[in-house]
């Protein structure tokens, strides 16, 4: 009995990759993107954005075509699943807002810009409360799908944190790890509890105040 050789399966692709090739680059060694194909990315990944947010995750991806202009092959070829187009937004979003922090940390007072950091943070996630409750309610963990950009965002948060405590602003008690849960829970209760305007200007007031360095006596 005549047997036929079969070409090994291919390795399935890690957390790294499908972030990687859902958030903006290809995987490592696959070819760069075409400029048109990395146009047609961002509009996806935008009007994905738009429609999750008013919409909820239910919206078909034929929907989703139609916002961005594209055909839905097109949509499939680079995000083929709904959870890689999950992982792209979020990834594009901590990307943000790590870079805010990362350019905030140069700032020449370092706990200003860790207050500031904070604050603005919280006004990020009131802005978005329908699209970042549409997309924690579809259970994607980022920290196995894309560890390195979670990563990035804690390093950001780290150095702003540290530079603080150098400078006398913030409480040299407090660790990193403990300031990025508390950064979770706040924008946590930002989200849930629909804290609006004055009352959201509040809790900041009451974080930062509960994170500054007691005065000297």
């Amino acid at each position: 009995m005549s047997t036929s050789s079969r070409a090994p399966a291919p390795a399935e692709p890690s957390g790294d990759q499908l972030a990687e090739g859902a958030a903006g680059e290809p995987p490592s060694g696959e070819r760069p993107l075409r400029a048109d194909a990395r146009r047609n990315r961002e509009r996806v990944i935008e009007a994905a954005t738009e429609a999750f947010a008013v919409e909820g995750l239910a919206v078909a991806m034929d929907d989703i075509a139609r916002r961005a202009g594209v055909g839905v092959g097109t949509i499939y070829r680079q995000f083929p699943t709904k959870e890689t187009l999950y992982v792209a937004i979020i990834r594009r979003g901590l990307d943000q807002v790590t870079a805010r922090a990362r350019a905030l940390a140069a700032a020449e007072d370092p706990g200003s810009a860790f207050f500031d950091f904070l604050r603005e943070l919280l006004e990020t996630v009131a802005a978005k409360r329908e699209l970042v409750e549409a997309l924690a309610s579809a259970g994607t963990d980022l920290k196995s799908m894309a560890p390195a950009t979670e990563a990035e965002w804690h390093e950001a948060v780290g150095a702003l944190v540290e530079r603080a405590q150098q400078a006398g602003a913030v409480r040299p008690d407090v660790q990193v790890p403990q300031v990025l849960a508390l950064l979770g829970g706040t924008c946590g209760a930002v989200m849930h509890a629909h804290l609006e305007g004055d009352a959201r200007a509040q809790l900041a007031a009451v974080v930062c105040d509960g994170l500054r360095c007691p005065p000297a006596t």
